[in-house]
């Protein structure tokens, strides 16, 4: 069946129906910012060669109004096929360029045959390969996405300093081999939680620098074959007038064409984020466990029931959530670098997919860290709880073994429990230091200083 657009005309063309035939699966279509992109990328083109007195304005002006409503999103209902397809990415390519075409006889009258038909190839392709048009795209659509969650991780530090401050002052276990050690606060923790999380800020934010570079006017193989010189030179500054992106044409468009390691390189930065997310989130649901018989030091805000059998059950949705999306990143990363290996000679026929699992990547990580900040700032410490808790024996006489050598508080731990005492009580009862003096090895003040 025809797919049509909003105005009732089939955009569908050749290249569309068979890639629908093709490639049957209804996983991994095209995101709306790659599309986006493609008819930001097709507009650069269409000027440039306009400009260079290489179309007509009769094919300009029609092709430039029905790019307008594929920005618009107009179109978006004609790409629906998976990115998961051979021909590195030419079907993609010649979809837009049918949907363009057909919009815009539609725009000039309804005349497809004569002269006057504007042509998929002919036209809206004049200087192009998908060899270099959709690559450009991937970084344009990778870049929009990467200011977007620039933003949203300085959202997650933010939200994790304020608990820093927030729980300056509360003392609790700290613990390595989920064994009890000496004491922390959990500001302290959560400013450990901050710092990581500025390093994946920094990270991210220099991104779009090792995005900038495309290989647009290269065509096929990064020689700029059929292109005219004053395209190639003209036609990436076009395209950087209408993202508003500081991008710039690759030194060597060969290298830009051939070579992919680039996104490996962006994605293991995002992989090294989501690892970021599922240790906070994993720390998280340690530290909420519970909440009678856990961990139950801090409160996650109940967002919905935790199950359809036991009432009153409410599990740590978000930053399960937050797990599940990192984890399909770094799924992403492996298959970024399998497929970054596997381009042979003057191309990478999986670079299609590789776009794909990086704004997919891109995605994720916006939803997640999004979510882990709004959990974050909603949560709450269980003070009543870490009071008791931080005073038991194990932490007390971590604290003493500062005070009295590791050998002393050994024998006291021993002493405390033959007596059947609480260690705190006993060595302030045997007068080995004072409640005062006690009362300030477990301070705050005195947890938080570096050494002694």
């Amino acid at each position: 069946m025809a797919i049509e657009n909003k105005d009732g005309e089939s955009l569908m063309g050749d290249f569309s129906r068979q890639a629908r035939e093709n490639f049957p699966l209804s996983r991994g279509k095209p995101f709306p910012e790659l599309i986006h992109a493609l008819f930001q990328v097709k507009l650069a083109c269409l000027e440039t060669n306009f400009h260079l007195g290489f179309l007509p304005e009769s094919v300009f002006g029609p092709c430039r109004n029905a790019i307008a409503d594929g920005l618009d999103g107009k179109l978006d209902e004609n790409f629906d096929v998976t990115l998961y397809q051979g021909g590195a990415g030419t079907s993609l390519n010649m979809m837009v360029n049918e949907a363009v075409a057909g919009r815009a006889v539609h725009l000039y009258g309804g005349r497809a045959e004569g002269e006057s038909a504007i042509h998929p190839i002919l036209h809206v392709n004049l200087h192009q390969s998908t060899n270099d048009v959709v690559p450009t795209a991937g970084r344009v659509a990778a870049i929009f996405l990467v200011y977007r969650l620039e933003k949203v991780v300085l959202m997650l530090q933010e939200a994790l300093q304020r608990k820093e401050r927030q729980f300056e002052e509360v003392v609790k276990p700290g613990r390595t081999q989920f064994q009890e050690a000496f004491p922390i606060t959990l500001g302290r923790e959560f400013s450990a939680y901050a710092s990581a999380v500025a390093r994946d800020r920094w990270r991210v934010s220099k991104l779009v620098e090792r995005l900038r570079e495309v290989n647009l006017g290269g065509t096929a193989i990064g020689t700029g074959a059929l292109a005219p010189a004053k395209y190639i030179f003209r036609v990436v500054e076009s395209l950087k007038h209408i993202t508003g992106f500081p991008i710039a044409r690759c030194e060597n468009l060969v290298d830009g064409t051939q070579n992919t390691d680039v996104l490996v390189e962006v994605h293991g930065i995002l992989t090294a984020f989501a690892a970021t997310l599922i240790k906070i989130s994993g720390d998280l649901r340690l530290m909420s466990s519970g909440p009678e018989h856990g961990f139950g030091e801090i409160r996650l805000k109940k967002v919905q029931a935790g199950s359809s059998i036991m009432p009153g059950k409410v599990n740590p949705v978000i930053p399960e959530f937050v797990t599940a999306c990192a984890l399909r990143v770094t799924a992403n990363h492996q298959m970024l670098t399998t497929a970054a290996s596997m381009g042979s000679l003057e191309l990478n026929p999986f670079g299609l997919i590789m776009i794909h699992g990086l704004l997919e990547s891109l995605t994720f990580l916006l939803a997640a860290a999004g979510q882990l900040a709004f959990c974050v700032d909603t949560a709450s410490a269980n003070t009543e709880k870490l009071s008791v808790s931080s005073r038991s024996d194990s932490i007390v006489i971590h604290v003493l073994a500062g005070r009295f050598g590791y050998e002393k508080a050994e024998e006291i731990l021993h002493d405390a429990a033959v007596a059947g005492e609480k260690v705190a009580e006993y060595v302030v009862k045997s007068g080995l230091v004072s409640k005062g003096e006690l009362d300030y090895l477990l301070s705050p003040e005195n947890i938080l200083k570096l050494g002694f």
